[in-house]
């Protein structure tokens, strides 16, 4: 089955998929915490929420999201409360001194957790109202009629999945690649500090957006 339109849909969802945005911040946040694994398990976890919003979307439930004022406050005061958490965490850690002594082998062993940085990546994603309502407004132009709305759904989202782990991971490694400037714990507290207030910014522009 193929969808409609899958050129246009192709270059539309690579241009999504590689603007700045909170996936970014959280890739390069957990790659400089834990290395390339690190940021390519959250890279997963963010992926495979993709999927979440593309069964919503076929199912009609993003377009009770949409429409009702109420419920998507709700699920936009949890989706913000949740990235200000990410980033007042990764803050807090600064502070207590846990973050800022580079990326050497035992350090990142230490830290690094898989459950807790798909966990991280999944909810970061499944959590965001936007990515919601964005795959409820950006999907149905791209669906045949004629066709099962949740396959082609589904479809999309892995053609998104993985333009976004190519791009997300690709990140990741170039992070982890620069193993000399990454062992500064200078450039690491300055990265850990930016990504951290990114996060928070991110969320409380999440909670006064219209």
């Amino acid at each position: 089955m193929v969808i409609s339109n899958v050129e246009a849909f192709l270059v539309a969802i690579t241009i999504l998929t590689l603007t700045p945005g909170l996936d970014t911040a959280l890739v390069v946040r957990n790659s400089s915490r834990g290395g390339f694994t690190d940021g390519a398990l959250t890279s997963l976890g963010i992926c495979l929420g993709l999927f979440v919003h593309a069964t919503f979307s076929a199912v009609g439930i993003s377009a009770l999201l949409a429409q009702s004022a109420e419920l998507f406050s709700v699920v936009k005061l949890i989706g913000a409360a949740y990235l200000i958490w990410l980033g007042l965490s990764t803050l807090m850690s600064l502070w207590r001194g846990e973050l800022s002594s580079g990326l050497n082998v035992d350090a990142t062993t230490h830290r690094f957790d898989a459950k807790r940085s798909l966990r991280e990546g999944f909810l970061s994603n499944v959590l965001n109202p936007k990515t919601a309502v964005f795959y409820l407004a950006f999907l149905p132009q791209f669906i045949n009629p004629e066709g099962s709305a949740l396959v082609q759904s589904f479809l999309m989202a892995a053609i998104h999945f993985v333009i976004a782990m190519v791009w997300q991971c690709g990140l990741a490694g170039l992070l982890n690649s620069a193993k000399n400037l990454l062992k500064s714990s200078v450039f690491m507290t300055r990265m850990e500090a930016t990504t951290g207030a990114v996060l928070v910014a991110l969320g409380i522009k999440l909670l006064v957006e219209e």
